[in-house]
Order: structure tokens, then C-alpha cells, then sequence
């Protein structure tokens, strides 16, 4: 209707006492059970909605505060009577809305300011009120209704420049001939009177009026005795050239008659809104000759009667010689095809009950450029193509919420088909192998698409693809559609658009990728970057663009979102972060090993884990003191003696007196073999040293000291063997015979005496703590016996 219209509507939506913005503030008190304007309203309101509540009446104090007031809606109210002078502080007032009250009278004139007027609906007995209307100049919309009208009512306002006139004549009694050609309106609507009053007169005024009719509430009219002819009087008559017939009950054939009349009138567009067909549907003989019918529209329209034959009905609209047929919310089962060829262009089948069977091999319908068939009962997607394939100008194809699906068939499109809608209809991957080649519009909006399949190359004319509300990961390789322009993938699963994908992209000039679960990392940046690139390429942006994951950036615009650049380019992290902690570790290493860090952290562990050991196993070796009487046997090579003499001995016996080291030159037993002694001196010491070197390995006494020594760790379980590594002994120099040394070597630790002096202090102390033990009694050696190793 108007602007003012909409401002009241999106005001009654509002939901709340009182909203407020920087531009307008709108205060909504609809159906709110109130019996009085609501007091202390700010002054600053702007629109204020009352409707459906119980005001009975209105007083000056509750606007005259509101200087900024522009829209009011008081309809549906109680209230009574009016003075004009409620609104005399309301400067600024362009839409009042007074319709479904009980005013019998008006008082007073309105404000010259306003542009939308509804007083339609009361109890007015006459239209005198209108007089006072004469000085609305800026009035766009009147709506007015009473029981009584006469000409002199209306000639005060004739000269007024009205958009729409709403006349509400249901109670109507009188009717002053000639009084509603009275008005200069562009749209005029009337509420017809209910059956007792013949509307002949109404109707023949009404067609003079204006070139925009619109007739609202038929109930079964008592017509004259000759129908044609009084439905015939009124087309003559009429400069209308867009009518409206809603919410009206007849029979057929009154339907029938007035649809003849009205084809041979100067009508150009009917429509039909919340046709009821009552009694019998029978065939009728219909002219479609001399007319300037080229639209017609039946919007919900139903029947009384179900037993008749279809055809009977459908015949009647299928023949038409127009350009545009719209039958929707009807409840259609098929349509039958045209006899000849038709001039249709436009047809409208929404919201019905068609099936795959419709207008097939139908071969009339050459001229058809739309075809829109949502909301219906389709099936099979290779049926309807087959439908097409006798359309050779079919354009625009609509099939949107139907329940199809695509069986593997051979599909047979019309070569003109250029626009094609199949949203909601739960199709898949698949619906890609059968679709027209040339397509510049492909609408596969909710759907069940996971990806666009590789291979696609037949759509080389596809200018707009949109794929929204589906399951994609990623945005489709637009590499498959060379020409396109704009792309839709809304609300999908696109976590972050590849690279590759994005840069396919490069001739898309819009972009619709808002509504997805943004996963907000690294790869998100080259999406934000082409945005920032292609400014404008990207609707939506940036309210549309959210992080979804992880948990800390939930509900960030990527337009806001930060990510450190070390996060993202792995050789800048690997510079700022990898490299100094290898440096360091490098440097670190270095100057352990410069100052033998490693062997001294080495030598430490051992030391402490044998001093752990030993102080473990002291309170279990009370028993086995009585038998010990040396705390270590050492065995060694000749070559090496001069080491153990010098060296070893002194170092372990000199600076700790306590303890008894058992050598072969000294505590041997003269008279027995050497095995007896070797054996006898490994049974009586606590530990036994083996000093290792090469020559080590060349002595034969040696392997039988080691091979005893080994023995007793076996059979008795005890932890007795100390190896001192004197110098490094290359496996190829060890004899096969040797394999207890080997493996010895190989499994358990031993100790390396160091080079360098300072180092010597800590391997003495390793030694020491190694044959720490209490050794009671030590027996004195009686003689001392020269065994050459």
C-alpha cells in the first residue's frame, strides 16, 4: 500500500512495551487488554500502536505531548466518538488508523499533515464526515465505510489526488447512484454488501472509478433475472484494467458467467483470492475471443463439490489465449494440455498437488518461457526433464520443494532452459549428471550436496550457482564453471576455505559464504585476505562471517579476528623459536663437553646409585662378614702392575687404612695351586676389581680370575664385580674365548680411569664407595707368593 502502511506493520510486530533507537523510537501496546491510552509515553514517541485492546475513548492530554508523533493505530478498539482536537499538538502526524471502532460521529478536522486515513468499519450511518477531508491535500489513503452514501459525502474530497480508497459497504442500505465515480482515486477496493442489498448499482460506479478494482466479500448474490446481461452492463461499462475478486462464494456457472463478461472487457489482469466453488462442476462452452485478458490469477481457491469430472474444470483454464496463467494454493491434481498451440508464456502452478504426469508429451505448450511448479508432489527428476524436452522456449524452470530424486535415467532437457530452481528437494552429488547444458541460473539451494563432482565441464554458461544451506566442506572448483559470477554457499560446513579453491574463484564478483562454522587458524587467513583484495566481492561482510571454533574466538568477525603472523609462516617460527633453542643446545653441549661435563654427570649418577646400593644391601651382609676378610681381589695383567702398584693400591689402602685389598703377590698362599688361591681370594672378598686394558685380554691367569669371578655372580647372586676400564680395548683385539668379558662389557657399567688429573678425584671416590663394607677380622697373610699373570 503506502510507506505509512509498513511503518504500522513493522511497528505491531515489535515485540515489548517500548523500543528505542538513534532514529526512531516506536512504542508498542498492542493487545494489551487496555482500557485507556497508556499516560507518561515518552514525548520523543513516534509510533505508538493501541490496536486490539478496549479504549473506549480518547482524550487531548494523551498525544498532545508527543510533538514527534507520526504513526498511530488505534483500531480495533471500543472507542466511541471522536473530536479531532486530540490531535492538535500533533504537528507532525501522517498515519492514523481509526478502523474497527464503535464511532458513530467525528468531530472537528484533522491534521493537514496526514497522508494515510482508516476510519472504515465503524458505525457511521452516513459519510458526512468526509466534508471535514477537504483540506487533507497531502492524503494518500482513505478508508471509509457507513450504511448510508450520498453523493454530496464525497464531492467535498473529489478533488483530492487519492492512491487507494477502501469503502467498507457491508451494512449497507442506500446508495446514492453516481457517488463513488465521484472520487479520483488510482486503487480503489470495496467490501461488497452482504446478500439483501443488490450491488448493481455499487458495482457499476465502481467500474468507472478507477483503472485498479479490487471486490472483496461475495455471498451467493441475488442477482436480477438475467445474470449475462446485468454482468454484461457492468463490463461494457468498465475502464478497469486490474481486478480483484476476494473472498467470494458462488456457484459455477456464476463463476463462469462473470468470468465471460469480464473477458470481453477492458480487464487485462483478473485475479481471483479465496475462491470458494459451490454446487455442481459441469462442462461449459467458453469464448475466448475479443479480449484484453492477458493475466489471470487464482490464488486459494477450493470447492464444495469433489464429484465431477476434473477435466470438465481444467479445460476451462488450460485453452485460455493469454500470456499468464497463476493457479496456486488451489489443490490441483494435474492440468490437462492445451488443444491447440497456446500463447502461454507464464505459468504458475505453486502449491498444489501436481505430479510427474503432468503435461507430458504435451507438444501446445511451444511459446512457455515459465514454468513454476514448487510445493507440489514431483518425484522423478528424469520425468520432469522429459516434460521440458517439447518446451523449445522454456527459460525459467521452478521445481523447488518437491520430493525428487535422480534414478540413474537418461535425462532429456529442452536446450532453452537458462534458469533452474531445485531448492529443498533433497537431492545429492548426483543431480550433477543430469541437469540442461545450458544453464546461466542454477538454484540447488538446501539440498543434500556434499561436493560438486570432478569432471563437470558442460556448464560453461553458468553466470550464478547456488548452492546454500547444503553440506559442503569447501568452497566447489570453479575451474568446472569458467563464466561464473555470482556464488552462494551459505550456511554449509566450510571450516576454512582452501587456498587453491579461493583463488579458482577469481572471476566470482559475488561471493555469499556467510552462516558457516569458521574454524578460526591459520588457513582462515587466506580467506580474510581475499576479502581484503577483492573489497566488495564478499557479501555480507563482515556481519555474516563468524568464528565458530576453537572456543576462544566463538562469535569474533573475521574482520576482527587476530592471528600472529609467527603462528602461521613455519620458517619464521622455525627462525624465532627453533633455531635459538638448537643454538642453545648446541652451545650447551659444547661447553659441557669442553669441560667434561658428560663424564663428570657420569661419574656422579654411578657413584650415588652405587652408594644407594651398598647402603642397601650393608644391613643383609652380617652373616656374610664372617666369612670375608678382604673388602676387593684385584686382577690385572703384569703389564698393567706398575699401575696397580703405584697407583691403585696406594690411592685405596693410604688414604683409608681400613681397607684390605687382596693382590697376588701378597696374599697368595704359598703350597697352593694358583686356582686354589685365585679361588680362595674371590671367596673371601667382598668385591672383585678387574683391571682392564688390552693386555688384560692376552693373560691366561686373567680369563681364570674373571671366569671365577663371573661364576660367583651367577651362583651366588651377589653384585661383586668392579671393571676398571685402565684403557680401551677394541672389540677385534677381544679372543672368542672371551665372550663372558664381552658380555659383561655389554651390560654392565664400568669405570673408565681418566687422563686428566682432575678428574681422578671423583673416580676415587666412585671406587671407594663401590667396596665400602665392614669386614671383621681380617686375617693377616702369612706369606706372599710370585704369580706372573
Amino acid at each position: 500500500m503506502t510507506v505509512f502502511f509498513c511503518l504500522l506493520t513493522l511497528a505491531a510486530s515489535l515485540i515489548g512495551s517500548c523500543h528505542s533507537s538513534p532514529h526512531m523510537i516506536i512504542a508498542n501496546y498492542s493487545g494489551q487488554w487496555l482500557t485507556t491510552v497508556p499516560k507518561n509515553l515518552s514525548s520523543w514517541t513516534n509510533v505508538l500502536d493501541l490496536a486490539f485492546n478496549f479504549i473506549h475513548a480518547v482524550e487531548q492530554t494523551d498525544f498532545s505531548y508527543m510533538t514527534e508523533l507520526k504513526v498511530l493505530n488505534v483500531s480495533h478498539n471500543s472507542i466511541n466518538d471522536l473530536n479531532c482536537t486530540v490531535f492538535a499538538f500533533n504537528k507532525k502526524v501522517e498515519y492514523i488508523d481509526l478502523s474497527n471502532n464503535k464511532l458513530k460521529s467525528i468531530a472537528g478536522i484533522f491534521p493537514e499533515t496526514i497522508r494515510h486515513l482508516d476510519i472504515s468499519t465503524n458505525y457511521f450511518k452516513t459519510m458526512s464526515m468526509c466534508k471535514g477531508f477537504g483540506n487533507l491535500l497531502q492524503l494518500e489513503y482513505l478508508g471509509i465505510g457507513a450504511t448510508q452514501v450520498f453523493r454530496s459525502d464525497f464531492e467535498p474530497i473529489a478533488r483530492l489526488q487519492l492512491q487507494y480508497v477502501l469503502i467498507e459497504l457491508q451494512g449497507l442500505t442506500d446508495y446514492d447512484n453516481g457517488s463513488i465515480a465521484v472520487l479520483n482515486t488510482k486503487n480503489l477496493h470495496i467490501i461488497l454488501p452482504s446478500t439483501a442489498t443488490d450491488p448493481y448499482n455499487v458495482l457499476l460506479d465502481a467500474v468507472k472509478t478507477s483503472e485498479v478494482l479490487e471486490l472483496s466479500n461475495v455471498r451467493e448474490w441475488n442477482l436480477k433475472s438475467d445474470p449475462k446481461k446485468y454482468m454484461t452492463d457492468i463490463a461494457q461499462n468498465s475502464i478497469v484494467t486490474h481486478l480483484t475478486l476476494s473472498h467470494f462464494v458462488l456457484d459455477w456457472h456464476t463463476v463462469v458467467n462473470a468470468l465471460q463478461s469480464i473477458w470481453h472487457s477492458s480487464v487485462e489482469s483478473l485475479r481471483f483470492y479465496d475462491l470458494t466453488l459451490s454446487r455442481h462442476i459441469d462442462k461449459v462452452q467458453f469464448d475466448y475471443s475479443n479480449t484484453s485478458m492477458k493475466a489471470l490469477l487464482i490464488q486459494k481457491a477450493s470447492t464444495t463439490e469433489f464429484q465431477f469430472k476434473q477435466s470438465d474444470l481444467y479445460s476451462l483454464f488450460a485453452d485460455m489465449n493469454i500470456e499468464n496463467l497463476t493457479i496456486t494454493d488451489a489443490n490441483i491434481l494435474f492440468m490437462v494440455c492445451p488443444l491447440e498451440s497456446s500463447p502461454l508464456k507464464h505459468i504458475n502452478f505453486a502449491n498444489n498437488a501436481l505430479t510427474d504426469d503432468v503435461f507430458q508429451e504435451c507438444a501446445t505448450l511451444k511459446n512457455l518461457e515459465s514454468l513454476e511448479m514448487a510445493q507440489n508432489k514431483l518425484e522423478k527428476v528424469s520425468k520432469i526433464s522429459s516434460m521440458t524436452r517439447n518446451m523449445p522456449s522454456l527459460k525459467h524452470l521452478d521445481i523447488s520443494h518437491n520430493l525428487l530424486h535422480y534414478d540413474g535415467e537418461d535425462c532429456h532437457w529442452s536446450n532453452s532452459i537458462t534458469r533452474l530452481n531445485m531448492a529443498s528437494c533433497d537431492l545429492t552429488n548426483s543431480i550433477f549428471k543430469c541437469l540442461p547444458r545450458h544453464l546461466e541460473t542454477l538454484i540447488l539451494k538446501n539440498n543434500e550436496v556434499t561436493h560438486v563432482p570432478l569432471g563437470i565441464s558442460q556448464f560453461e554458461n553458468l553466470k550464478e550457482l547456488n548452492l546454500a544451506s547444503n553440506r559442503l566442506s569447501d568452497l566447489p572448483d570453479c575451474s568446472f564453471f569458467k563464466g561464473l559470477v555470482g556464488l552462494n554457499v551459505e550456511y554449509n560446513q566450510i571450516f576454512s576455505p582452501s587456498q587453491e579453491l579461493i583463488e579458482e574463484c577469481h572471476s566470482v564478483h559475488e561471493l555469499r559464504a556467510g552462516g558457516n562454522p569458521f574454524q578460526c587458524d591459520c588457513e582462515i587467513k587466506n580467506f580474510i585476505t581475499f576479502q581484503e583484495k577483492s573489497p566488495g566481492k564478499i557479501i555480507g561482510w563482515p556481519d555474516d562471517y563468524i568464528c565458530e571454533h576453537p572456543e576462544d574466538t566463538k562469535g569474533t568477525t573475521l574482520k576482527d579476528l587476530y592471528i600472529p603472523e609467527i603462528y602461521c609462516i613455519v620458517y619464521l617460527l622455525i627462525a624465532v623459536i627453533v633455531l635459538p633453542i638448537v643454538f642453545l643446545s648446541i652451545l650447551i653441549f659444547g661447553l659441557c663437553k669442553y669441560f667434561d661435563g658428560p663424564w663428570y654427570l657420569k661419574m656422579l649418577w654411578k657413584w650415588t646409585r652405587t652408594k644407594h646400593r651398598v647402603q642397601r644391601k650393608n644391613k643383609n651382609y652380617q652373616e656374610l662378614q664372617r666369612d670375608l676378610v678382604y673388602h676387593a681381589f684385584v686382577s690385572y695383567s703384569e703389564h698393567d702392575s706398575s699401575w696397580v702398584k703405584h697407583t691403585l693400591l696406594p690411592n685405596l689402602e693410604k688414604n683409608n687404612s681400613s681397607l684390605q685389598i687382596c693382590q697376588h703377590e701378597r696374599n697368595f698362599v704359598p703350597g697352593k695351586s694358583i686356582v686354589e688361591n685365585i679361588i680362595d681370594c674371590i671367596d673371601k672378598s667382598y668385591k672383585s676389581i678387574f683391571v682392564l686394558s688390552p693386555n688384560f685380554v692376552q693373560s691366561e691367569w686373567c680369563h681364570y680370575e674373571l671366569y671365577f669371578a663371573h661364576h660367583k655372580l651367577y651362583t651366588e647372586n651377589t653384585d661383586n664385580l668392579i671393571l676398571i676400564l685402565l684403557e680401551p680395548i677394541p672389540q677385534y683385539l677381544i679372543p672368542s674365548k672371551y665372550y663372558k668379558l664381552k658380555t659383561l662389557m655389554a651390560q654392565r657399567t664400568y669405570l673408565e680411569w681418566p687422563k686428566e688429573t682432575r678428574k681422578h678425584g671423583l673416580f676415587w671416590a666412585n671406587l671407594r664407595a663401590s667396596i665400602n663394607i665392614n669386614v671383621s677380622n681380617p686375617e693377616t697373610p702369612s706369606s706372599l707368593s710370585n704369580v706372573t699373570a
